[in-house]
């Protein structure tokens, strides 16, 4: 599914125009990545949460060259799947 299959399904669903869908999708997407830039933690009982986490800094290796290389540290997002998603 993508983001226009998501767009028809909750028009379908809330018995709302696609352009309303396409509204409400857009500020739920937005305001989770607000919610993410600030670092906060979204928390959607029953869906999951997403969260920033933080990747320390580390050694790798280049694959190609088999050279050791520096990873830096770097912030990523995290979604954990609540227990009943998808059943």
């Amino acid at each position: 599914m993508n983001k226009t299959d998501l767009i028809n399904e909750v028009a379908a669903k809330a018995g709302l125009s696609k352009v309303d869908a396409k509204k409400a999708v857009d500020a739920v997407f937005e305001s989770i990545e607000q919610a993410i830039a600030n670092e906060d933690k979204v928390q959607l009982i029953g869906f999951g949460t997403f969260a920033v986490q933080e990747k320390p800094a580390r050694e790798g290796i280049n694959p190609r060259t088999k050279e050791k290389i520096q990873i830096e540290a770097k912030k990523v997002v995290k979604f954990k799947a609540a227990d009943n998603l998808g059943k």
